[in-house]
């Protein structure tokens, strides 16, 4: 997002730290620099990114990833294998140490020039048949966790969802939203922890399914809570809709820490493409699940 800090990893080294000063997609971009098309031999298909951020240098830095202060990096990293996703979130307290490394940037801030190019808002849709890359791409669990995690930095809408799931001991103001968390028995789809944690460090873990919730993913849930201990104080489990075998065990699960949540997309439709933020003004929740439920998109 606009505003946001990135800093670039390599070879279990972290380099500089930039500021977003603005994101956008362009048509034609396979003319644009810096990065030519590449075509594979194989398939015979010519793949271009159509993706831009400016960037703003804030600090030069190049600072190795094994050190107590990317501890929260490092351990995404092993547990995920290595690189295997081209980016990641990390935790605010990553940010203010890397905010504390190296020197302030004093160079020079090059602009690339992009030439008679023409922006565009990326859309998402339900219908696979309308998909066309990269202006209309289908909508999958991913974009409804971003969706999610997006609509929880709103201090008001996260105090509305914390409460849903019976949550009252936090402090919304002290709460920062990651994106997926690596760990030994899989991948936390969303964490909700303290951003500055003094003494104990309390955190909600978030799954998200797009479609029905299952029994097998409330119990990869219950792994993870088990994984991480007491400092859990509620583990939740969204989805379109719960099976009677789910939402017949409500009472038990809460006794667990665990919670199911329904997500709701307001009048959404299968045929009609819409932006990211669009999509994230339709999104609500319905946590009466004490009875079967099945929620339209």
């Amino acid at each position: 997002m606009e505003g946001d800090f990135i800093s670039f990893l390599y070879g279990a080294k972290a380099y500089n730290l930039y500021r977003v000063e603005r994101k956008e997609a362009l048509r034609n971009a396979e003319h644009m620099p810096p990065w030519p098309p590449v075509t594979f031999r194989i398939s015979g298909k010519t793949y271009y990114f159509p993706f831009r951020l400016t960037l703003n240098p804030v600090r030069r830095l190049e600072e190795s990833l094994v050190r107590p202060e990317f501890s929260y990096v490092a351990e995404n990293l092993l547990l995920r294998g290595g690189y295997r996703k081209t980016h990641f979130q990390a935790d605010q307290t990553t940010l203010q140490n890397a905010s504390q490394m190296g020197d302030l940037w004093d160079g020079s801030n090059g602009r690339l020039e992009l030439r008679e190019c023409v922006a565009f808002v990326p859309k998402f849709v339900r219908n696979r048949k309308l998909v066309s890359p990269p202006e209309i791409f289908p909508f999958q669990e991913f974009i409804l966790q971003t969706l999610i995690r997006h609509y929880m930095t709103e201090k008001s809408n996260m105090s509305k969802f914390l409460e849903l799931v019976g949550v009252t001991e936090l402090d919304i103001g002290s709460l920062e939203v990651l994106g997926e968390k690596a760990l030994p028995e899989g991948h936390v789809d969303i964490l909700i922890k303290e951003a500055v944690p003094i003494g104990t460090s309390k955190k909600v873990l978030v799954e998200v399914k797009i479609g029905k919730g299952s029994e097998r993913d409330v119990n990869q849930l219950k792994k993870y809570v088990d994984e991480l201990g007491s400092e859990v104080v509620a583990g939740v489990l969204i989805a379109k809709e719960f099976p009677k075998s789910v939402t017949r065990k409500l009472p038990i699960l809460r006794e667990q820490k665990l919670n199911v949540v329904g997500y709701n997309l307001r009048g959404l439709s299968l045929d009609k493409s819409y932006t990211f933020e669009q999509l994230r003004e339709k999104l609500d929740f319905n946590g009466k699940l004490d009875a079967p439920l099945s929620l339209e998109l």
